[in-house]
């Protein structure tokens, strides 16, 4: 593993083969990626440039600075009748010498993400990020200005890292004549996707207050059909002692 102080990139090798396609064209497939992380959250998938069809890449004259990272120099992919205009980029002489060699991706430009033989969406699945997900016959309540929303003994609570514990509740044990969903929706690597849900307080209407999966990804099944709230926004009590909400990006 390679840490610096510019940034605190980190850069380390991965164990799974990774592959990306454009045009229905392997762009990258590589049993050696690495992952790096640009940003604390999640890493960023970076590929040795003798795993990549660089005959596809057509250097542009766009280049763009990272404080870390050095100058990116970015290419255009060509891959069949498809076009993405600096969609990959390299640093060859960056500070981080494990980068200079490795070609990264715009993952939003792809069509598609494979780990082994599973597509991946949003990012990386991070491998130091663990879903635990358990039965619980906890009693919990949650609470919006003094408005019960839900209130249940079959919850599960959800354990991901850096996250705070997610309690996700049966539907029937939840006030659906407070809530209406939403159109927004939500990704996640572990999970799957989300749809979203309002609740309807007094005169007023709080927006995506809560949400769930309707077919959540295989290692989440667990959770699948059930509703959970940002304990940062609604008043949570285990047990009926009402819990700390806790501060995080979703606050």
């Amino acid at each position: 593993m390679t840490e610096t102080n510019r940034g605190r990139v980190r850069v380390e090798p991965g164990a799974k083969r990774v592959r990306v396609y454009v045009g229905g064209v392997a762009i990258a497939d590589s049993i050696t990626p690495f992952y790096v992380w640009e940003v604390p959250y999640y890493p960023a998938y970076y590929f040795p440039r003798a795993d990549v069809r660089t005959d596809l890449l057509v250097p542009t004259s766009t280049t763009k600075h990272s404080p870390s990272r050095g100058e990116a120099r970015y290419f255009t992919m060509k891959a069949g009748d498809q076009e993405r205009v600096d969609a990959a980029w390299q640093y060859e002489n960056s500070p981080i010498e494990e980068l200079r060699d490795l070609v990264r991706f715009d993952w939003e430009s792809m069509d598609g993400w494979f780990e082994e033989d599973e597509e991946v969406s949003v990012h990386p699945r991070d491998p130091y990020t663990r879903v635990d997900i358990l039965p619980s016959s906890r009693s919990v309540r949650v609470e919006l200005e003094g408005t019960v929303l839900a209130d249940s003994n079959h919850a599960r609570v959800l354990h991901e890292t850096g996250l705070p514990a997610r309690w996700y509740i049966p539907k029937v044990d939840v006030r659906f004549d407070l809530l209406s969903s939403t159109n927004t929706s939500s990704q996640c690597p572990y999970k799957g996707q989300a749809e979203y849900f309002s609740a309807r307080i007094g005169s007023g209407v709080v927006d995506d207050i809560a949400w769930s999966y309707r077919t959540p990804l295989p290692e989440s099944e667990r959770i699948a059909g059930l509703v959970s709230f940002y304990n940062e926004r609604v008043d949570l009590f285990l047990d009926g002692e009402l819990q700390d909400r806790p501060h995080t990006k979703f606050s």
